[in-house]
């Protein structure tokens, strides 16, 4: 099982080779994170416009994930310090108690045609849905490839939201994101709907609120795996929870309790090759679907089982096929990692970090405070900056948290004593 035991200490070549050992990586994989040869340039300025060059950003591994059963490692890329740390501390935590569990609700995108000047309303939705079998097939026509693959339209339904009549079309795309697969759908049906309506089409588009692909990940954490010390373990548990709910009431808590679930979900789905902003905007367009911005994730206490159950549901639309997936050496090595899951399976694996960071925040934010860790990898930032060699890194670091407050200017001094000394 690849669960890495060491792996935070070894070097980034002694981690190829631990992959490399595991299995988890052939030889040629191997050769593109040490070689660094990641997106070529010729295939980068096919991709967008105006390139001048590429990117770089740390790739890295979260270790110790127990998914459904499955030992997984996960790749992120991310240039935030503690988050893969922190990633790796609450799977380690979790995986002693049974790991993380996931259920994919559905599969599929929706898009819409939005109407406009349609005269009578009822009389225009009666007529789109009596035609309905007949929308379906004509969607299904116009991308006949996904339906050999066994996906396609799958569902349509028309809602009055004042000013425009709307279409909505809902379609499995199976392995892809499926928003080429929607659009060229939608625009296939234009005319017909127009016609059946009497309106005006005034946008045919997918929709980045995937409620038909949520996906739900959950975990039970025993009280001892918080604390050592029974009545802290209660303590703990009741605070997390206690934190949960200030996320569920106040939007202004709920925006950061948001962001520190998305820095693994956004590290993950980068590395995959998928769409960080699309899945983004999807979740917390589904995060305010109430009304008021609410936090994703709910943590429950149980004293009398002795137990902290966690879970999370957010619209999790990401694909193994498509886009630059296949064009990105880097991006076919994350697949690779995680053992060439579904779409459904990454939707799951996505979920559980997603579930994994916001335990590790919630359990700094009630215990410690997240400050003295965060101020560790602020005087890191500033040795680097200072110019500190790797070797001197470690002294500068502990002579700049004994100097408070710090800057760049104190750490630019004390290198240069620590270089005389």
């Amino acid at each position: 099982m690849a669960r890495l035991p060491g792996f935070a200490k070894l070097s980034p070549t002694e981690r190829i080779e631990a992959l490399l050992k595991e299995g988890l990586l052939t030889w040629d994989e191997a050769q593109i994170l040490k070689e660094q040869k990641g997106l070529p340039l010729s295939i980068a300025d096919q991709l967008t416009e105006n390139v001048l060059s590429t990117f770089d950003l740390p790739f890295s591994l979260a270790p110790y994930f127990l998914i459904n059963g499955r030992d997984y490692v996960l790749p992120m890329v991310t240039e935030e310090p503690s988050v893969v740390a922190a990633a790796s501390f609450a799977a380690k935590l979790i995986q002693r108690s049974g790991g993380f569990t996931t259920q994919v609700h559905q599969r599929q995108m929706i898009g819409e045609i939005a109407l406009t000047d349609v005269e009578d309303v009822e009389v225009a939705s009666k007529r789109i849905l009596e035609d309905k079998e007949t929308l379906l097939q004509l969607a299904n026509e116009a991308y006949p490839s996904i339906v050999k693959r066994g996906g396609g339209a799958r569902d349509l339904w028309v809602e009055n939201k004042g000013d425009f009549l709307i279409v909505y079309l809902a379609v499995d795309p199976k392995e892809a994101m499926g928003a080429n697969m929607l659009n060229t759908m939608l625009e296939a049906l234009t005319d017909r709907i127009q016609k059946l309506s009497g309106g005006q089409a005034l946008m045919a588009i997918l929709s980045n609120l995937a409620t038909r692909s949520l996906v739900s990940a959950r975990c039970a954490i025993d009280f001892k795996v918080l604390s050592r010390n029974p009545e802290e373990a209660i303590e703990i548990a009741h605070r997390m929870e206690l934190a949960s709910q200030l996320a569920q009431v106040d939007p202004y808590r709920a925006a950061t309790h948001n962001k520190g679930i998305f820095n693994g979900i956004d590290a993950l789905v980068l590395a995959t090759g998928n769409d960080w902003r699309a899945i983004e905007a999807g979740a917390h367009a589904y995060a305010a679907q109430s009304g008021s911005y609410k936090g994703l994730s709910h943590w429950t206490s149980q004293p009398k089982e002795k137990k902290l159950y966690g879970e999370i549901t957010l619209p999790m639309p990401v694909a193994t096929k498509g886009g630059s997936i296949g064009l990105n050496p880097t991006v076919q090595v994350s697949h690779r990692l995680l053992g060439e899951p579904s779409a459904i399976e990454l939707a799951g694996i996505i979920a559980s970090l997603g579930l994994a960071q916001n335990f590790a925040a919630l359990k700094a934010l009630v215990t410690t405070g997240i400050q003295a860790g965060h101020m560790k990898l602020q005087a890191r930032s500033l040795a680097l900056l200072a110019g500190a060699k790797e070797e001197e890194v470690p002294r500068l670091v502990s002579q700049l948290l004994e100097n408070k407050p710090f800057n760049l200017e104190k750490a630019q001094t004390l290198l240069q004593e620590l270089r005389k000394s």
